[in-house]
């Protein structure tokens, strides 16, 4: 076990590393330069036909509404990556981090929007005569058959990812926070999550989109509301916070207090890294939930689905930050989700910490109903749709036993796979961004 683990451990440093990191941000770079910054420029747009969104068209098609497909989309990727997450990227890396997780989502919104409008324009129906899609089926219908293998490579790495990254690990953190806090044994929030998730997912997809619908903006918005109130405690350090992370993106930073020192490299290793975990922009999951959004045009679900990286890292990682930098608890040597909570007890003593636990787990549960679609279609591609029940038993089981158990492993392996995610995915999006470039002329010139 000593070995397989140690093994994991190097596939993941290799897998995160420089090379990887590089492709990743080097890829939404070509792609938003092949748009001419398009995705920056339309963020308004994208809002526009978001808001539009709400409603199903007359002539358009799909099982949910494309404000239902980004609310499960971002379901998926607003969890414990936005507030484990961004906390260990500054614990690891420094204020630094938070300006190369920025980087990351303004490129990382040309590869959604191009994840997506492959994703839609490739979809299919399946034999139940739903809609579905993603980089595999891009890869498919997009590249041909003598590229099918690498979108079963994909299937195989999100099928298995998602068991770790969607599920066990999000209410393995729901079930520590609530213990923590509120005393809650971790077998109930195991059995009690399953329950509520087998309720919700057995329903499929419409199901998952009215209840991402329903969650997903109230959730954001409070924890959105509440970062403001810890930033205006703390309005006096604000300037300061921003020249820490501007200064300490490009120059080391020694050990202070609990915190240990950081070179550049770990700035932008870390910020780079917890910022695709956090927004998973590169790994192509959004165009799956996209694809099941009604549409009449790939392009306009691209302009909604980029929104997702845009609110995921933007704003609600970025509220995270702030508030730890502003704070400055960032140098007591906490991590992870204590040090976050540290952040919001200390600007409101007594309930800053209740406030965290409890967005945290409304974060992890919706993950888990985001990631058991994602999971799905990954499974649905590679045996067909007679997957579908037998996943969601197994998705439903799986969740409390991620409760109780010690997810070291676990976690590394899911990362790793999660990682592996982001190669077939990034190289169909070199390979066919000629198919969006042609898509997004035309939707415009019609405009």
């Amino acid at each position: 076990m000593e070995f397989l683990q140690n093994l994991v451990n190097d596939v993941n440093a290799f897998i995160w590393g420089p090379p990887m990191l590089v492709l990743i941000l080097g890829t939404g770079l070509i792609l938003m330069v092949m748009l001419k910054f398009m995705p920056l420029l339309r963020i308004g747009t994208g809002f526009a036909l978001l808001w539009r969104g709400r409603s199903r068209g007359a002539d358009e098609s799909g099982e949910i509404t494309p404000f239902q497909a980004l609310m499960t989309a971002l379901a998926a990727t607003v969890g414990t990556g936005n507030i484990a997450g961004v906390a260990t990227a500054i614990f690891l890396g420094g204020p630094g981090a938070l300006f190369w997780m920025w980087c990351t989502a303004l490129v990382g919104m040309a590869t959604k929007y191009c994840e997506v409008v492959l994703a839609v324009h490739y979809r299919e129906k399946d034999s139940r005569g739903e809609h579905v899609g993603g980089p595999m089926y891009a890869i498919k219908n997009g590249l041909g058959k003598k590229w099918v293998w690498l979108g079963t490579a994909f299937a195989i790495f999100g099928g298995l990812a998602g068991f770790g990254i969607g599920n066990m690990v999000q209410v393995n953190s729901m079930a520590h926070a609530l213990e923590t806090t509120f005393a809650v044994p971790l077998w109930v929030t195991g059995v009690a999550t399953m329950v509520i998730v087998g309720l919700v997912i057995l329903g499929g997809i419409r199901r998952i989109g009215v209840v991402a619908a329903s969650l997903v903006p109230f959730m954001c918005a409070a924890y959105i509301i509440a970062a403001i109130v810890v930033l205006v405690v703390n309005a006096e350090a604000l300037p300061a916070t921003f020249e820490l992370i501007f200064t300490h993106a490009f120059t080391p930073i020694a050990a202070t207090g609990g915190f240990a020192g950081a070179a550049v490299m770990a700035a932008i290793r870390f910020g780079v890294a917890r910022g695709i975990f956090s927004n998973e922009a590169g790994l192509g999951t959004a165009g799956i939930a996209q694809a099941a959004g009604t549409t009449s045009s790939s392009v306009r679900s691209g302009l909604i689905g980029m929104l997702g990286t845009f609110i995921d890292t933007i704003i609600v990682c970025s509220m995270t930050g702030l508030a730890i930098i502003c704070t400055g608890v960032w140098t007591s040597g906490e991590s992870g989700s204590a040090l976050s909570a540290a952040a919001f007890e200390s600007a409101m003593p007594g309930v800053g910490g209740i406030i965290l636990t409890l967005s945290l787990v409304v974060f992890a549960f919706t993950t888990i109903l985001g990631w058991s679609y994602f999971g799905e279609k990954c499974w649905e591609f590679l045996v067909g749709t007679k997957a579908i029940l037998p996943f969601r038993v197994i998705w439903v089981i799986a969740v409390p036993f991620g409760a109780i158990a010690q997810l070291d492993f676990a976690w590394l392996l899911a990362d790793t796979l999660n990682g592996l995610m982001a190669i077939p995915n990034l190289i169909s999006l070199l390979l066919l961004s000629p198919v969006v470039l042609k898509l997004t002329r035309e939707y415009f010139a019609r405009r």
